[in-house]
C-alpha cells in the first residue's frame, strides 16, 4: 500500500501548521498512520540547516538559500517522506518544494531552469498527491506572525523581508496554482479555522480516494 503525499504551502502566518495538525489529528480518527513534518527541517541534517537558513544574520543571497533548501529537501526526502510513504502513511508537510518556486523564484527572481533543477535532483519521483496553497494578504499574514512570535523574539530571515518580497512570494504561489490545477488547491486563510478545516477534509475526500473513501 502506498500512502499520501499532502503538502501545505502559503506566505508568513498563513495557518498551515494549525491546519496540519487538526488534519493530523481528524486522519488519526479515521484509523490512518499519519507523519507530520516541515521544511526546511523534518530530518536531524534538515533541522541542523533550517537554523543556518532562518537566522536573520545569514545573510545568505536566493542561489545561496535554494541549494541548502534543496540539500536539505534531499535528505528529509530520502531520511522521512519516501520511506513513510512506502509504508503506506499519509505524510503531511508543512512547505515542500514550491515553497522554493515562490520564495527563492517568484520573489528571489532566480530563473525557473535552475529551481526545476533543483527540484528534480531533490525529490525525485516523491512528489505530492495534492498541495494546499493557505492565501492570505502578506500584511494580514505579517500581523499574524508578529503576534505568534515570542515577546523579544525576532523575525526570521523570510519574515524580515519587505512587503513588496511578500507580495512576490504571494503570486508565486496562485502562480503555480493556475498552472497545476489538478494538484493544487487555493484556500482563503482569513476565513475562521473550523471552515477551513472543514474545505481540507473535502478536498482530500474529493481528491484522494483512489480505493474508496480515505477520510
Amino acid at each position: 500500500m502506498t500512502g499520501r503525499f499532502i503538502t501545505f504551502e502559503g506566505g508568513e502566518g498563513s495557518g498551515k501548521s494549525t491546519q496540519i495538525k487538526r488534519l493530523a489529528s481528524a486522519l488519526q480518527q479515521r484509523g490512518l498512520d499519519v507523519v507530520m513534518t516541515r521544511e526546511p527541517g523534518g530530518s536531524p541534517m534538515g533541522e541542523r540547516i533550517r537554523g543556518l537558513l532562518l537566522d536573520p544574520t545569514a545573510k545568505l543571497d536566493p542561489v545561496a538559500q535554494l541549494f541548502l533548501f534543496s540539500a536539505a529537501r534531499r535528505d528529509h526526502v530520502t531520511a522521512l517522506i519516501a520511506p513513510a510513504l512506502a509504508q503506506g502513511q499519509w505524510v503531511l508537510c508543512d512547505r515542500f518544494a514550491d515553497s522554493s518556486r515562490a520564495y527563492q523564484g517568484a520573489a528571489g527572481a532566480l530563473p525557473d531552469a535552475l529551481i526545476n533543477q533543483c527540484e528534480a535532483a531533490a525529490v525525485g519521483k516523491t512528489r505530492p498527491d495534492l498541495t494546499i496553497i493557505l492565501d492570505i494578504a502578506p500584511e494580514a499574514g505579517l500581523e499574524r506572525a508578529s503576534r505568534r512570535r515570542n515577546k523579544g523574539t525576532k523575525a526570521d530571515a523570510f519574515e524580515a523581508s519587505d512587503l513588496a518580497f511578500h507580495k512576490r512570494v504571494r503570486a508565486g504561489f496562485l502562480a503555480i496554482a493556475r498552472d497545476e490545477p489538478m494538484r493544487c488547491a487555493v484556500l482563503d486563510a482569513e476565513r475562521p479555522e473550523l471552515t477551513i478545516h472543514a474545505d481540507i477534509l473535502a478536498l482530500c475526500e474529493a481528491r484522494l480516494k483512489k480505493d474508496g473513501p480515505c477520510v
